[in-house]
């Protein structure tokens, strides 16, 4: 399908003409420092999106641990344990290649969002990892982030899709199974039906 563009917006200068100045408070929200109540609401999350970018591009990663996996070290630094994944390491190739890092924590049922730019590099101490254990398993690396900004983000984005509301909730019979989307894109003769009813086991056995 093709896409009609009627003017491509190149600068600054085009965007400030069609959207004005930021507000008042959207600026005074930013600071370069972990403040008490931004503390509070980072180790209260139980997830983030991390992105980063790197020679291969940009790349955007759910991660996710009870309250508080994310520990602040003080006002200007954050650990983040890397849990075992499937060995990709698009955020951890990228951080080799260029430390800038953005953070977006959220918490279930809460509106706002706090929203973290800074750099980051990959720790590899297996002592201090001991001290992010969950289940008898500790991460391999550590990402040692360095805090640039900080602010938080206001309720419009998760209020207009209705994020936690119940009405938003899909069923899963609604959407592709892991399964069938691999199915799909392979030629390898993945079964759908056996590896999505495997899956399960496979999640409790991998998890940590």
């Amino acid at each position: 399908m093709n896409t009609v563009l009627a003017k491509k917006i190149t600068s600054r200068q085009d965007l400030d003409a069609l959207y004005g100045k930021p507000a008042s408070n959207a600026i005074i929200k930013e600071v370069d420092y972990i403040t008490d109540h931004y503390r509070t609401f980072i180790e209260k999350s139980p997830f983030m999106v991390m992105a980063t970018v790197g020679e291969e591009g940009t790349d955007c990663s759910p991660r996710g641990d009870p309250g508080g996996f994310v520990r602040v070290l003080n006002s200007h630094e954050l650990l983040i344990p890397d849990r075992k994944g499937n060995n990709r390491l698009d955020s951890l190739k990228n951080l080799v290649a260029d430390p800038r890092i953005s953070l977006l924590f959220l918490i279930p049922g809460i509106n706002q969002t706090l929203r973290i730019n800074g750099e980051a590099c990959i720790v590899y101490d297996p002592e201090l990892a001991q001290s992010f254990v969950i289940n008898g398993k500790a991460p391999l690396t550590l990402i040692h982030v360095i805090v640039k900004t900080v602010y938080f983000q206001c309720p419009k984005a998760l209020v207009r899709s209705g994020l936690w509301s119940l009405e938003s909730q899909l069923n899963e019979d609604q959407l592709p199974t892991s399964g069938q989307m691999l199915a799909e894109i392979t030629n390898n003769g993945i079964n759908a039906k056996q590896y999505d009813e495997a899956y399960p086991e496979r999640l409790r056995q991998t998890i940590y």
